[in-house]
């Protein structure tokens, strides 16, 4: 029964988070969402809260003053009072006790003093000869039991015989009483202390929170997947009181966690993708290749799955091959500048080497890249990056050209094949427009530098390439480069290949 406080400061909360029934329960801890929905129709409705009811007391007066009677009667045995009456509790009688006769509550006033050796000799001798209690033993002394028990252990130790050990006693003895309620009242808040402590360790080892996490703001299936890890240590009712989880809730969620999971088809069906596409489609590409397949999930449920199933692009960063020689020749402007946006195909190209390190030796690939769609025009791949391996590249890119097109302007940087003899005679010869990078900034190729790191990404950094020899490395770079082309979708180009969207806009057979 939540009292009018509680209730009113639950409306209150609610009405100022917009009416968010699952923030509310989680800052609070209470109610369910039924009762606040119904606080907040009466609040609405009456522009109040009722008060509610006042639980009827258990005990009348007249009950409470027999038992107090009874009690001081026989010693203040609150056991002799119970067994005779049949009631109440011991904490509630003594409670009575000290509330109508607080006169009788007894006190001691001493001082301390040191006993001597042979005093706690004797008194020990006495505790294990003895015939009754150890009480009348210590009330015989003029010492207090504890104190017995605290010498006898500093003389002959913890380990005590049978006969050391308390025999039942059954006289009454309301300081014994209320020396063990408090020892019970300790061992109850160090196993809530433990409990709290093991449930932050849960929390950080099983749902990754951080340990001063306040368990009230998890949501109830993450409360469930914490009780279900200490149930085996904990009562479950404990742990439901001690996380705030109502028992229904947490049945609920146990059995939606136990279901068989909606989503098998699904991870199977994203691991052929990852696959199938060298092991680089982040959650946006995978999305995509699900929606062609006829499986609509969101974004983020994608991206949980490519996380539980560890579907996740490895991304390394690898030292860059440089070709620049120097300025051995006249430098072109830089015509782009920076602009790699195209209207049409075969209006700005751009190149340059790139290297790759293997076990067997080195390779090199240069590609010609069209900035209207980023599908590499044509590409060249050898051992050596010399002419010839441009030569071969911006040769085969030509021929793509129709003699009606426009010019395209090829964009390097400043490397010494593209200062060449060759190269320039090529250039000059189908009319091309030339247009370099600024020294040392790569940037201003940008784009190429892009498809170079998307490259290494996805297919190098991937793969172990210990036992591949140079023509096996050669054919997959030439497998990826055509799988780019025809298959690899771009989110920019509505989740198309190159191919598939010059395709769609009518510009390819």
């Amino acid at each position: 029964m939540y009292s009018y406080e509680d209730r009113l400061r639950a409306v209150q909360l609610y009405i100022r988070l917009g009416k968010r029934v699952g923030l509310t329960i989680r800052q609070l801890g209470y109610p369910t969402k039924n009762a606040l929905k119904g606080w907040h129709r009466e609040y609405v409705q009456r522009l109040e809260l009722p008060a509610g009811y006042v639980r009827q007391p258990k005990y009348t007066q007249a009950q409470k003053e027999q038992a107090v009677k009874h009690s001081l009667e026989n010693g203040r045995c609150l056991a002799v009072t119970i067994k005779a009456l049949g009631y109440p509790s011991r904490t509630l009688l003594s409670a009575w006790v000290q509330e109508q006769r607080p006169e009788a509550r007894s006190r001691v006033v001493g001082r301390s003093q040191e006993r001597s050796p042979a005093m706690k000799k004797s008194a020990v001798i006495a505790l294990c000869m003895r015939q009754g209690s150890a009480q009348s033993v210590a009330q015989d002394l003029g010492v207090s039991r504890p104190s017995l028990y605290i010498w006898k252990n500093q003389l002959l130790g913890h380990d005590a015989s049978a006969s050391m050990k308390r025999q039942q006693d059954n006289s009454p003895n309301p300081q014994r009483d209320e020396l063990e309620q408090q020892l019970e009242a300790l061992r109850r808040d160090v196993r809530r202390l433990q409990l709290e402590q093991d449930l932050l360790k849960k929390a950080n080892e099983l749902l990754k929170k951080d340990l001063g996490i306040d368990p009230q703001l998890l949501t109830n299936r993450e409360k469930t997947q914490l009780v279900d890890a200490l149930r085996l240590t904990y009562p479950l009712p404990e742990l439901l009181r001690e996380i705030g989880l109502a028992r229904s809730s947490y049945f609920y969620h146990r059995a939606r966690l136990e279901a068989a999971d909606k989503y098998v088809e699904v991870r199977r069906a994203m691991a052929d993708i990852f696959e199938r596409n060298y092991r680089c489609y982040g959650y946006r590409r995978m999305h995509a290749s699900l929606s062609r397949q006829s499986v609509n999930i969101s974004e983020k449920v994608v991206r949980r799955l490519m996380k539980q199933e560890s579907l996740v692009p490895v991304v390394r960063k690898r030292r860059r091959y440089g070709s620049y020689m120097g300025e051995i020749s006249p430098a072109s402007d830089n015509v782009l500048n920076r602009d790699f946006s195209a209207s049409a195909p075969n209006e700005k190209w751009l190149t340059d080497i790139t290297e790759f390190q293997i076990p067997a030796g080195k390779v090199y690939l240069s590609p010609m890249i069209d900035c209207f769609d980023g599908m590499v025009v044509s590409w060249s791949i050898g051992t050596r990056p010399d002419a010839e391996l441009v030569n071969t590249m911006l040769d085969a890119a030509i021929e793509t050209v129709t003699a009606s097109s426009n010019r395209p302007v090829v964009h390097s940087d400043r490397g010494g094949h593209y200062r060449w003899p060759g190269w320039l005679s090529r250039i000059a010869g189908a009319k091309l427009i030339r247009s370099m990078s600024r020294k040392a900034c790569s940037p201003d190729n940008a784009a190429c530098e892009g498809f170079f790191g998307r490259l290494k990404n996805e297919l190098f950094y991937s793969r172990d390439w210990l036992t591949t020899t140079i023509d096996e490395f050669v054919s997959a770079l030439d497998s990826y480069i055509r799988w780019y082309n025809e298959a690899r979708i771009k989110i920019s180009l509505g989740s198309r290949s190159p191919i598939e969207y010059r395709r769609n806009i009518g510009l390819a057979a």
